[in-house]
């Protein structure tokens, strides 16, 4: 199971298993962990867990939150981010089924990577490679989702927007869904095809 771990400093303050779907983070005493400080805001972020994918996204607070040291409002959480709010550090461990600490292992293992065709629209005939273990697809502000690598898969997971993916017609709504080749994905008006090698 995904764990955070709270610090300030090099002294940690808890650790926190990603139990519910959604964890609240903020000022006011209602939240799953209040950080008592003038700098973080009433309701200054959540994490929202799907399955084995964590996500951290930014309430629109008054300070921002950043991710290794990048401002940030959605984030899809990696194994070892550091999320920092004023002077506070969450880390994030991700955990496989097995519940160690999961290493993801890079697609790119000395055969030829995956990639999703565009087969409509301008981009028509474009190849998105899938060499890195988290792809990034679809438009900010509109739609966006992400292709992760992990446990010698690909997996994806709606992350932003008010309509959801489309998995061979089906809406990948929670969760993350485990790729095949010649599935098609619909996003953001465009329409791709899964080419695993």
């Amino acid at each position: 199971m995904a764990k955070i771990i709270l610090s300030i400093g090099e002294t940690v303050l808890r650790e926190i298993p990603l139990t519910k779907e959604r964890i609240t983070i903020g000022r006011r005493p209602h939240n799953d962990i209040v950080l008592d400080n003038l700098a973080i805001s009433g309701e200054h972020a959540v994490i929202v867990t799907r399955d084995n994918d964590s996500f951290l996204e930014d309430l629109n607070s008054t300070n921002g939150t950043q991710v290794n040291g990048q401002p940030v409002k959605k984030h899809f959480l990696q194994d070892q981010d550091v999320i920092e709010l004023a002077q506070f550090r969450v880390k994030y461990l991700s955990a496989d089924e097995g519940g160690h600490t999961a290493k993801l292992a890079s697609p790119v293992s000395g055969h030829a990577v995956a990639s999703l065709t565009v087969l409509n629209g301008p981009a028509a005939g474009r190849e998105i490679t899938l060499a890195k273990v988290l792809t990034t697809i679809g438009r900010p502000d509109v739609q966006v989702a992400v292709v992760a690598w992990r446990e010698g898969a690909y997996f994806l997971s709606h992350v932003e927007g008010e309509e959801f993916p489309l998995l061979n017609g089906q809406p990948v709504a929670t969760g993350a869904r485990q790729l095949s080749d010649g599935d098609i994905i619909n996003l953001s008006g465009s329409q791709m095809r899964v080419v695993l090698r």
